[in-house]
Order: structure tokens, then sequence, then C-alpha cells
């Protein structure tokens, strides 16, 4: 496969980061814009220098919200706050970000003549009443609630997409990405996986939502950013389900971090958050017969590494986690 000159909004975030790491590791010339509102260059770690050594990465400090000129053969469109706690901090940001964000892509896509991937996401099901989510489900989404600016962002974003695929015969490609997680997410990322692994190494009792029987698919982050690549790669435009297709409980989440952590886990129930998804499960069936996808991390394993991760990132704060205090709270409802 030839180089090619690949950029990525976005792409300091948490799978921004990975992905651009993959591309320059496949020799490819990678421009990396974002604003850094959720990203952060120590995502890179010690390859940052390399990378920029060898002239095949480039950082530009730019908000997608405004138009940017650029040469390029592909762009991956990852730009958006995804942790409700970063969304809904400033929502008109955030929907702004996903619609004017993926316009001005959408244009420059179009003016030099590049192939561009929408980083869309599950949340376009809302609370979903069919399941597991097939890409044909149309989803059950509050139009105006806290969390609509971008579920209802990334739902305009496939619009502007598939207009622009249909009138200008653009070269789309959508991914829809399910709960991921694993190394350079954010400590305060303030989704589920992240919530109970800091909180679990810092000895802090951890927040569950409900009775904790609502449940996710976590993927892994290597292997998403393995399903972006396929599609990117493909003949498919999509949309396409990307994520891991295990459906666990919060609870069984629990059970497998006190597993990593190698400790009983204290917990605390507070009430669900509004138009917080009940089940969540990706149909995989399109990435695994179109695109030859299959998730490869374990659960187990890919804890073990996220866990690895934080443990890191406390330690560079001074927060200097120390071995987890063990303890068993009785399961409530709060």
């Amino acid at each position: 496969m030839r180089p090619k000159s690949i950029l990525v909004t976005g792409g300091a975030g948490f799978i921004g980061s990975n992905l651009c790491l993959r591309l320059y590791r496949e020799g490819h010339h990678v421009i990396c814009v974002d604003n850094c509102f959720t990203g952060d260059l120590r995502n890179f770690g010690d390859a940052y220098r390399e990378m920029v050594l060898s002239g095949r990465f480039e950082f530009i400090r730019h908000d997608v919200t405004e138009p940017i000129t650029i040469e390029v053969d592909e762009i991956y469109h990852l730009a958006c706050p995804a942790s409700p706690v970063h969304y809904q901090y400033n929502p008109v940001k955030t929907i702004k970000t996903n619609v004017m964000g993926t316009y001005h892509m959408l244009g420059l896509a179009k003016r030099v003549d590049a192939k561009i991937l929408l980083a869309s996401t599950s949340e376009v099901y809302g609370d979903p009443q069919v399941h597991p989510q097939v890409e044909e489900y149309w989803g059950n989404v509050n139009p105006i609630g806290i969390r609509s600016c971008y579920d209802e962002g990334k739902r305009v974003a496939e619009t502007l997409m598939f207009d622009y695929h249909r009138q200008h015969d653009l070269k789309i490609r959508v991914a829809r990405i399910f709960n991921t997680y694993g190394p350079n997410m954010a400590i305060d990322d303030g989704r589920v996986m992240s919530n109970f692994i800091c909180q679990a190494l810092r000895g802090e009792a951890l927040t569950v939502y409900g009775e904790g029987q609502q449940t996710r698919s976590f993927c892994f982050v290597s292997d998403l950013v393995d399903g972006l690549w396929r599609l990117m790669n493909g003949d498919q435009t999509g949309p396409i389900n990307l994520g891991n297709d295990r459906e666990i409980t919060m609870l069984e989440l629990i059970k497998a971090t006190e597993v990593a952590v190698g400790s009983s886990l204290e917990i605390v129930h507070k009430p669900l958050p509004q138009d917080d998804p009940v089940r969540r499960r990706p149909d995989l069936s399109k990435a695994r017969n179109l695109l030859g996808y299959a998730p490869k991390v374990s659960l187990e394993d890919g804890i073990t590494q996220t866990v690895a991760y934080f443990q890191k990132r406390l330690k560079e704060l001074d927060e200097n986690p120390g071995p987890v205090r063990s303890r068993r709270a009785p399961v409530h409802a709060q």
C-alpha cells in the first residue's frame, strides 16, 4: 500500500491518538488536527518526538467548527467530545462540532477529492427498543434531552455525509462506534470504564447508577482502530457498527475490575442519568461479513492493560495509587 497523506481530526484524543500511531507506523504522512479540549499530545508518549522528527507527522491546533485548507488523500473525522461529562459541558459547542465540523470536513474532502470517514456513534440508536442494534434500526433518541447535543448531532452528521455522497459522489465511510476503552482514555473521561478503574486505584467506592443491571459491550481500542482502518480501506460505505458484541452488566464489569486490581471493591448506587440507555450491544454481522472484522482482545486482558495505563497516569500526576483497600459493601439501590 502506497504511503498516503491522512488527516485525523480529534487526532490527539483517546481513539484519535491510537489511530494516528497506527497510521504513522504503517508509513503514512499523518496530520493530526485537534483543539485540545479533550485531546492531549501526551497521548503520543515517547513516540511523539520520533514522529515529528521523521517528517511524517504534523500537529495543527485547530477547531473544526472553522474551515481549514489542506491537501490530503483521506480524512478520518473523529473530532468531538464523546463522554457525557465533556459534551454536556458546552452542548451548543458540541452540536456545532458535530454539524459544522462535519460540514467543513466534507467541504475539504470535496475540494481535494479525499475519501472521508465519519466516526459516528452507537448513541444514534438512543435507548434502543431493538436488541442487539442493527444498522437498519433508526433509533429511539430524545431530540430535546441533555444528551441530544451529541446523539442528534451525530445523526445530523450522518445525514450530511450521505447527502454529500448522493449529491457530489463523495467517497464516504460511516462507522457507528460502540463503547471503547483502553490506553489514552482521560482520567476525567466520565465514562464507566475509566470511572471504575480510577476509583478502584484511588481506593474510592465505585459509583453505580441504578441497580447496575444496565448493559454495555466494551471494545478495546486497538480492535476499534482496526475496524476503522478496515472500513476506510474497504469498499463499504456504511453505516457499519464497530465494537465488541460481548454484553455485560455493570455489576459484571465491577467483578472484572476487581480481578484486574486484585481486591474487592465498595459500591455506591446513584440514580440513573436522564436518557441513559438500558441495553447496548452491536450486531456485528456486517462488520464481520463485509470487513473481515473480529475483535481480538478479551475483556479481561483489555482491563488489565487499561489498569496498568491508569496506574502510570495517576503516578505521573502524583496521585501515587497504592494498594486498593479490600472492602465490600452490600449492593443496594439509592
